[in-house]
């Protein structure tokens, strides 16, 4: 990893030689500027939208980069005019200024003299009197140190309120020159509408601006907040006087202030309550109109299903009882769920419901959430699969699916793997694309961990009544010989893995290292990466290797692990360019992190980081399923380095061989879901680095966080109400 050491808090001033680096989206640029003694030095950090020979005054520290030397990282920065002429000529012909070029800026300069800025300012009309500019041209440079000064101004009263000169863009990107207004009118609407400000930064610019702790606007923003931060953990909504307690607590204020604040909140529309659960409003509409969704596809008199037979005069599929009960359950209810563990067939079963669709000559159509798993789905049963993105058609023209409502899937029967990962604004947008008539048959393990998204959909699926629900159990012999799997079920029952003994120079699938201290794990893991796995089992580190760790933080987390592979296995002069204090890399292993819609990429899609652009600041990436994907330097915030990935961000994904840190510094994670799900990822080879009091932590740890939700209630009532309306029909 790259050394940095740190020293002493300092500002430094003087005037902008050259900008070396520019990110393009106000988080970070690198320059040179000349002190007034002229000495230069190199300066990086939020230093955006500045030109050479403008001077400024930056706040930070002094750094010593193994790298790159001395170096001044600035926290912030003031703007100063320049005032030598030399100086004024820079900046002038920088660009900063439309309408002013080098030689306008050198001609006006010469006349000027250092009195340029001022006859800019006060006395514009005097710029006819500089030989070759014109009135036109004189008003065009009028109005473009106009609209630079207002910038400027507006800069400084930003930048007065402690929002960082990176805010600042971000800022001026969403309003343009209304940025200062919108801030001065109610800064709590940033926390709704611009990337990257939430709640508690609003909350800094509202003290700033002296806006009262108790105000209404304040108090409604955090009720915004904290039901946001309640979903981003998985809840789709929160009980109200929880929320009430969290909000208080979070702003310090009685828990009455907080009431007002919901009032004023649900008043304008920014959260919905219901049945005694406060909501957005874009969840309580999905969690309302999924059940009914549900019973107009499981109330339909004839349905795909019904035309599934057993195939006459092929040799049939051996199936066991169970897999035989979920396939002939396909034919008699549109809905049907099959789960189970790994090695129970449900891979057969799927196959086989496939054959008899395709032979009944029924429209059907295969998907999984992520990538890896449709590509799986289509290799096991010779059916092209799709993500669920790409089978329903996200349209960015509209921001919306173009399969909906109005214009459903043609399929009329619907397979989809891995639903365990299915989350509910996910799930509303399936179900809106499918006509009465439809089969839909749900995959998944039931015991891995519930989706990312919002929701616990699988488990209430399953509690609903709704579905026919087929447990498969039963391991086949071909499945006993895997140590991965056998584990696995060891550690769904409560059960902790066996370590066998072998015999010298024998190899097998599992291997459990017994290691509990966090640096002496790195190292094992690095050497596990790098040198063991590649030589032992002639597997590639970066294509098939996958680290898979409970947590983000600490020294066996992803943000450190990826640094010290990166290096490890992609490092040497290839080009690179960095984002923040992030590095990219041609050929680095790379994971989309959120869902972009133009370019057709999702959450979880995995793939490698191509050619670099610099000249027009863009790179490509190449994905696991083919597809060249263009990104802008900026748009690399969408992207995280992917030789370590969080066990959550892996579901739905297989790896040839994984490499598990399992510590007792996870403790917050250490669950026996998560365990379960991280060993069921390994397709070939598991290595398992941990403590045995560790892996007995998350063994014996099978309570399941509970998530705000009133799905199951209302799809549970919902049947009792269309029940009862059938025994009393005439």
């Amino acid at each position: 990893m790259t050394e940095v050491q740190t020293l002493t808090h300092a500002v430094i001033s003087g005037e902008i030689r050259r900008i070396l680096f520019d990110s393009g989206d106000g988080r970070y640029a690198v320059l040179r500027l000349a002190d007034g003694s002229g000495a230069e030095h190199v300066l990086c950090g939020p230093l955006c939208g500045l030109a050479p020979g403008q001077n400024i005054e930056a706040e930070g520290r002094w750094e010593k980069h193994a790298e790159f030397g001395n170096r001044f990282r600035a926290e912030k920065f003031r703007l100063r005019l320049p005032s030598t002429p030399e100086g004024i000529k820079r900046f002038l012909g920088s660009g900063a200024i439309p309408g002013i070029g080098g030689r306008t800026a050198e001609i006006i300069v010469d006349h000027f003299g250092d009195q340029t800025l001022t006859i800019l300012d006060r006395f514009s009309k005097r710029l006819q009197e500089v030989p070759g500019i014109g009135p036109k041209k004189a008003e065009a440079i009028i109005q473009g140190w106009r609209e630079s000064a207002a910038r400027r101004e507006s800069y400084i009263f930003l930048q007065g309120l402690g929002i960082t000169p990176a805010y600042c863009a971000r800022l001026f990107r969403q309003y343009g020159e209304r940025a200062p207004d919108v801030v001065r009118a109610n800064p709590y609407r940033l926390a709704e509408e611009v990337d990257g400000i939430g709640f508690l930064k609003a909350d800094e610019i509202a003290g700033a601006l002296g806006i009262a702790r108790d105000s209404v606007d304040r108090m409604a923003a955090a009720c915004v907040y904290t039901v946001n931060t309640l979903v981003g953990s998985g809840h789709v909504c929160c009980p109200e006087p929880e929320l009430l307690r969290q909000t208080a607590e979070l702003a310090n204020q009685k828990p009455e202030r907080a009431s007002a604040g919901l009032e004023a909140a649900l008043e304008r529309g920014l959260l919905r309550r219901s049945d005694g659960m406060i909501y957005t409003p874009l969840l309580l509409r999905a969690e309302t109109e999924l059940p009914k969704l549900i019973a107009a596809l499981a109330t339909a008199r004839r349905f795909a299903g019904q035309s599934l037979r057993p195939l006459a005069g092929e040799t049939p599929v051996v199936l066991n009882a169970g897999q035989l009960a979920a396939v002939e359950g396909v034919s008699r209810t549109p809905l049907s769920i099959i789960t189970g563990g790994p090695g129970v067939g449900k891979t057969t079963v799927v196959g086989e419901i496939v054959r008899r669709a395709r032979a009944a000559g029924v429209p059907l159509a295969l998907a999984a959430p992520t990538g890896r798993a449709a590509k799986r789905l289509s290799e096991s049963t010779g059916v092209t699969a799709k993500t669920l993105h790409r089978l329903l058609q996200f349209d960015p023209a509209t921001g919306r699916f173009t399969h909906g409502t109005g214009s459903p899937l043609s399929c009329r029967l619907l397979i989809v793997d891995e639903v365990s990962m299915l989350d509910l604004l996910l799930a509303q947008a399936l179900f809106r694309a499918l006509r009465p008539g439809t089969s839909v048959v749900l995959v998944g393990d039931a015991d891995q961990l519930p989706s990312v998204g919002a929701g616990t959909v699988l488990a209430s699926f399953l509690a609903s009544g709704w579905f026919s629900v087929t447990r498969l159990t039963q391991i086949f012999r071909q499945a006993e010989n895997s140590r991965i799997i056998v584990n696995a079920h060891r550690v769904n029952r409560g059960q902790l893995p066996e370590n066998l003994p072998l015999r010298p120079g024998e190899l097998t699938d599992f291997y459990w290292i017994e290691q509990d201290d966090p640096e002496r794990a790195v190292e094992l893991i690095e050497k596990m990466v790098v040198e063991r796995i590649p030589a032992r089992f002639g597997l590639d580190p970066v294509r098939d290797v996958q680290i898979l760790t409970p947590m983000n933080r600490g020294s066996c987390g992803t943000i450190s692990l990826n640094a010290r592979l990166q290096e490890q296995l992609n490092g040497g002069d290839r080009p690179q360019f960095k984002l923040g204090e992030r590095v990219f890399r041609t050929g680095d292993k790379i994971m989309q992190i959120s869902n972009n819609y133009e370019k057709n990429v999702f959450n979880g899609d995995f793939g490698r980081l191509g050619r670099i652009h610099f000249k027009e600041k863009k790179f490509l990436v190449l994905f696991d399923d083919g597809r060249l994907v263009e990104y802008r330097f900026e748009e690399a915030e969408q992207l995280s380095l992917a030789y370590a990935v969080t066990v959550h961000k892996s579901q739905g994904s297989e790896f040839p061989a994984v490499v598990l840190p399992f510590l007792t510094q996870h403790y917050m994670m250490l669950q026996r879901n998560l365990l379960y799900t991280a060993m069921t990822r390994a397709k070939r080879l598991l290595v398992l680095i941990g403590s045995q009091r560790a892996v007995r932590m998350a063994v014996e740890n099978a309570r399941l966080e509970p998530r705000f939700s009133l799905l199951t209630e209302r799809l549970v009532e919902l049947r009792r109400r269309c029940e009862e309306a059938f025994r009393n029909a005439p």
